[in-house]
C-alpha cells in the first residue's frame, strides 16, 4: 500500500534525530580542541576533515542510536530524500567557504559554521518543530558575534559555541516527543 506524503512526514517526524547532531557535536569538539592545542594551519585541516565527515560519522552513530540510516528494510520515505538534499546543500556551501578561506584563513569557522547550519531551517519545517530554527539562528548570531569579538581565538570560541548549540539541540530533540508543545 502506498503511503501519502503526509503519512511519510508523520513517520519521519517521529524519529529520534540524534545521530546527525551527535556527529556534528563531535566534529566541532574536535575542531575546538585542535584550536586550543595546535596551530591554525593544522586546525583548518581538522575543520575541513571533521565537518566533511559529519555525514559518515552520523551513518556510524545511527547504528548505536537505533536510527540505522542504512537499514534497507525500512520503507522508502520522501523526507529522507529531502533531508539528504539539505545535507547536499550544506556540502555545496564549501564553494563559498573555500574562496574566502584562501583570502583569509580565519574566515573558515565563520563561513563553515554558518553555512552548514542552514540545513536546520528546512529540517525544522519537515518535523514541524521550532528547534531547527532556533539552532540555525542562535548558531548564526553566536558565530558572527564571536568572530568579531575574538579575532585571535576564532578557531576555539566559534567551534565551542557551535558545540553549545548542538548540546541544546540534542536535549530538545531527546525530550520533544514527551510533549507536543513547540510544534510549528
Amino acid at each position: 500500500m502506498k503511503t501519502t506524503l503526509e503519512q511519510q512526514r508523520e513517520e519521519f517526524t517521529g524519529r529520534k534525530f540524534l545521530a546527525t547532531p551527535l556527529a556534528g557535536l563531535i566534529a566541532w569538539i574536535l575542531v575546538g580542541f585542535s584550536g586550543l592545542f595546535f596551530p591554525d594551519k593544522i586546525t583548518v585541516w581538522v575543520l575541513f576533515i571533521a565537518t566533511g565527515c559529519i555525514v559518515y560519522l552520523a551513518l556510524l552513530l545511527s547504528k548505536f542510536t537505533g536510527e540505522d540510516f542504512l537499514d534497507k528494510s525500512k520503507p522508502k520515505n520522501e523526507f529522507d530524500a529531502l533531508f539528504m538534499f539539505t545535507v547536499g546543500q550544506a556540502v555545496l556551501v564549501y564553494a563559498i567557504a573555500i574562496p574566502f578561506f584562501l583570502v583569509d584563513y580565519t574566515s573558515l569557522p565563520l563561513t563553515v559554521g554558518i553555512l552548514t547550519g542552514t540545513m536546520w531551517l528546512p529540517f525544522s519545517w519537515i518535523i514541524k518543530h521550532w528547534i531547527g530554527i532556533v539552532h540555525a539562528l542562535l548558531r548564526t548570531i553566536l558565530v558572527v558575534v564571536l568572530w568579531y569579538m575574538f579575532p585571535e581565538h576564532r578557531f576555539v570560541v566559534i567551534p565551542f559555541s557551535i558545540v553549545m548549540v548542538y548540546i541544546i539541540t540534542l536535549l530538545v530533540l531527546k525530550n520533544r516527543r514527551k510533549s507536543n508543545r513547540g510544534m510549528l
